[in-house]
């Protein structure tokens, strides 16, 4: 089976978010797919198999070292130009993925070279800021949110305080949520108009940072939205691999839009 490795939310290879991308000639067992995440060591690995008919052309299965999830975005960022790049699917044409937990996820090539994912918003409704939060990621946190992911969207002062972040992950791991996004306004003229970093140590392996999170953005989209009156915005995941993350909010869905860059192209021999 052919694999590549895909930067995911970057115009240049090692930024972004990289992602492994197998695609698949049939069905494959769950087991097996996970033995394949974890030799990996991506943040995800994506199994992308054709359809022959139905509401979609490819179905999207996304696997952490450690666990399926959900829904993750630079891996279908990754695997849709992977398939474009592949000659698997046309070029030019949007691309349908079915998925097990989120439904049909449909991507589409924009002409400045960047691919836009129609995903569903998850917003964050506000909650009391958890015992021990602040103190595990060593900023002050203005108000928190949790979404259906059982992630905690954590505001904080100022762009400079994500920047400089240093979570005690241990601590983090202790606090009640799949992963941590923290956020803040971006400083005045920048490209972009809001800062973010995820981290995931219950998920996530090391310093459990997520470089470039697109399933972030779904919650990251309608907060800033409402709070900067506008619902098309760019957002920077300030992570060291850094990439930026065009968003724009139809309702309950939001427009993910990225480049990415092939950095690997090889063959999964197992």
């Amino acid at each position: 089976m052919r694999m590549l490795v895909v930067d995911a939310f970057t115009g240049r290879a090692f930024a972004g978010n990289p992602a492994g991308v197998c695609l698949l000639t049939g069905a494959a067992d769950a087991e097996w797919m996970q033995r394949v995440a974890a030799e990996m060591r991506h943040s995800e690995t994506a199994f992308v198999r054709p359809l022959q008919d139905g509401d979609a052309d490819f179905e999207l299965r996304w696997f952490t070292p450690k666990t399926e999830v959900a829904l993750c975005g630079h891996a279908t960022l990754g695997s849709a130009h992977a398939l474009y790049e592949t000659g698997t699917a046309a070029r030019g044409r949007p691309i349908r993925f079915r998925t097990l937990r989120s439904g049909v996820l449909t991507v589409t090539p924009e002409g400045d070279g960047a691919l836009a994912m129609d995903f569903p918003v998850m917003r964050a409704d506000p909650v009391e800021v958890p015992e021990g939060l602040a103190e595990a990621l060593g900023a002050k946190v203005l108000r928190t949110g949790r979404n259906a992911q059982n992630d905690l969207l954590t505001e904080v002062p100022d762009e400079t305080s994500v920047r400089e972040l240093a979570p005690d992950v241990r601590a983090l791991a202790a606090i009640d949520a799949r992963g941590v996004i923290v956020t803040a306004a971006a400083a005045p003229g920048g490209e972009h108009d809001f800062v973010s970093r995820f981290f995931a140590p219950r998920v996530l392996p090391g310093d459990a940072e997520d470089p470039v999170t697109g399933s972030a953005h779904c919650a990251l989209a309608p907060y800033w939205a409402e709070r900067l009156g506008r619902d098309a915005l760019t957002g920077y995941q300030a992570s060291p691999r850094g990439g930026h993350v065009r968003v724009a909010l139809h309702g309950d869905r939001v427009t993910l839009a990225g480049r990415a860059v092939t950095v690997l192209d090889g063959a999964l021999r197992v």
